[in-house]
């Protein structure tokens, strides 16, 4: 929302509200500093914005932790916010992620009357009828929505998920006021701006939009359930459309154990080592055939039965390979595997991903340093989170941005990968990648490909061929007839425009408070005796100093909620 100021901002009396609201978290949690330098102050008051405030942080850690509870009091927007920021390590310090990690979506339920009624409205039948039977209270609440265990009229066993009602108009509130943020942040504060405020909003925008998409979600959940519904040992839920609605989506309840409970329970029917051994394949599956991958592998969305079966869940988070995306994850994977770390740096600088501050040189020689640590190690002695720390925090370091769905597939790979060496030490996760990629790399040679891509090309060229020459000619054309034009814009200059307008409005108010200083000085001094509709002409000037003690006070008012006494 480039150019946007905070006037431009405030366009109801509920942003307004809600900005007033965000100034006063963000100061009583230790970024008055920040709300000053925003130019917010304008919207809260004094009282609110000079409360007693924890010291400035003194390490990374602290202001994630702080972070942490700025997103808690501003709700459920900014606590998806937060857990999306935990997915960018690349972008953020390690200690900072740390802190936000504390963050919980655990929001109360809304009361479960509504719920049934959003039900019968987007149905177009009461639940009684359309259900066998449904609970009376939900089993887990969101920021989204909350979920109902049931049955339909066929004895299947559901559970039904239904959105917050009017989550749309706070989320899109939210939006529209962190764009503004965002942008902010990068014009005036630039040791923020580095950690790329507006991306990592726009980022958020598209994943908290789709999550919030129900339809969305069951799209992803139906090609999933046909990915592995030959699959006899991986699975996930059936989504009964007939039951779903723009707020309301019906899954099939499947059922199993969360990861997390099989490895601390250590349960002696599971099958470890297979176990271990379809969870990677099935991940790796989505990683390199499907195009799509479930980008939120937290071990509640993964469920267990014995010996080995798998069941995932909740595919709101689901993230996108490309075609190009996954030649380029590809190229990175096997260069990184053969040690070849200029053409990892190459295939990053083709991706766009290195920064106007990234030094390729330094960059190659980071990342050979950092394989180098790990050469010869043997796989299961590997801390994969680790490992993977290490890589981000080189990135951030060196201005390398990469696009997020790789970042997200990396993460859900690492998160596979420790999950997998837990159930099984000796697993070899290298040899299990290694004929992907070959499969890969060798589709991708293959001739009919090849020249499928050579015609494309061929056709790109041939088109600006044909239009090159009629080109020319209306840019000549143009030139001749003097109708070229040079479009300067300017940048950073809305903040200037603003205060020097503020300042030339204070110095005109000053100027008339003196002017009828002056005069009500000139009208005292006349004779009492002359009077204006019977009044002493004397009690005017009275009034005109009274007009200016009120006008001179509220100018030092204004003064001195800016924060610029000095």
């Amino acid at each position: 929302m480039p150019g946007m100021t905070p006037l431009g901002l405030a366009k109801s009396v509920r942003s307004l509200n809600r900005v007033r609201r965000i100034a006063r978290v963000l100061t009583e949690h230790g970024f008055g500093h920040i709300v000053n330098r925003l130019n917010l102050t304008r919207y809260a008051s004094f009282l609110e914005l000079r409360r007693p405030a924890p010291r400035e942080p003194a390490s990374p850690g602290q202001i994630g932790e702080r972070l942490a509870a700025v997103f808690n009091d501003l709700g459920p927007t900014f606590v998806k916010l937060g857990q999306l920021l935990t997915t960018r390590p690349d972008l953020l310090p390690h200690d900072v992620l740390v802190g936000l990690r504390t963050l919980q979506d655990q929001v109360e339920p809304f009361d479960s009357a509504t719920a049934m009624g959003i039900i019968a409205e987007d149905l177009g039948v009461e639940p009684a009828i359309c259900f066998g039977s449904i609970d009376g209270a939900p089993f887990a609440s969101g920021s989204i929505g909350q979920v109902y265990r049931a049955s339909t009229t066929d004895d299947m066993k559901v559970v039904v998920k239904v959105k917050r009602p009017g989550i749309e108009e706070t989320i899109r509130l939210d939006m529209h006021i962190l764009k503004w943020l965002a942008d902010a942040l990068e014009r005036y504060v630039p040791e923020v701006a580095v950690f790329k405020p507006v991306l990592l909003v726009e980022e958020f925008e598209e994943a908290i939009l789709r999550e919030m998409d129900y339809v969305n979600e069951a799209a992803s959940t139906v090609r999933f359930h046909e990915a592995f519904e030959d699959d006899p040992h991986v699975s996930s839920p059936q989504v009964r459309w007939d039951l779903c609605g723009p707020r309301v989506l019906t899954l099939e309840q499947v059922a199993g154990r969360n990861v997390d409970a099989v490895l601390r329970d250590g349960e002696g029917k599971i099958n470890r080592k297979l176990l271990a051994d379809r969870l990677t394949n099935a991940y790796l599956k989505q990683f390199f055939e499907l195009g799509i991958f479930h980008a939120d592998p937290h071990p509640g969305n993964i469920l267990i039965s014995p010996p080995a079966q798998i069941a995932l869940i909740d595919f709101g988070q689901v993230g996108v390979v490309s075609d190009e995306l996954a030649h380029q994850l590809v190229v990175l994977l096997v260069a990184g595997i053969a040690r070849e770390i200029d053409l990892v740096v190459d295939t990053l600088a083709d991706m766009k991903a290195l920064g106007p501050r990234a030094d390729r040189t330094q960059l190659a020689r980071t990342l050979r340093r950092l394989l180098d640590k790990y050469y010869g190690l043997p796989l299961n002695r590997v801390d994969y989170h680790t490992f993977f720390s290490e890589i981000s925090e080189v990135l951030r370091q060196q201005d390398v941005t990469v696009p997020r769905d790789i970042v997200v597939l990396c993460k859900a790979l690492v998160t596979i990968a420790g999950v997998a060496m837990q159930l099984d030490p000796e697993i070899d996760l290298v040899a299990m990648l290694k004929p992907r990629l070959r499969r890969m790399v060798a589709e991708r040679l293959a001739p009919n490909r090849l020249l499928r891509g050579l015609g494309v090309s061929a056709w790109h060229l041939f088109s600006i061929l044909r239009s090159a020459p009629r080109q020319l000619r209306t840019a000549l054309q143009r030139l001749s007839l003097g109708q070229w034009q040079l479009t300067i814009r300017h940048e950073n200059l809305d903040r200037l425009t603003s205060e020097m307008d503020r300042s030339s409005n204070r110095l005109a108010m000053s100027i008339v408070i003196a002017a009828i200083i002056v005069g009500s000085s000139v009208v005292v001094s006349t004779d009492p005796e002359v009077k204006i509709f019977r009044i002493p002409l004397q009690a005017f000037g009275v009034v005109g100093y009274l007009f200016a003690g009120i006008m001179g006070v509220a100018l030092l008012w204004a003064i001195f909620r800016s924060g610029r006494l000095s």
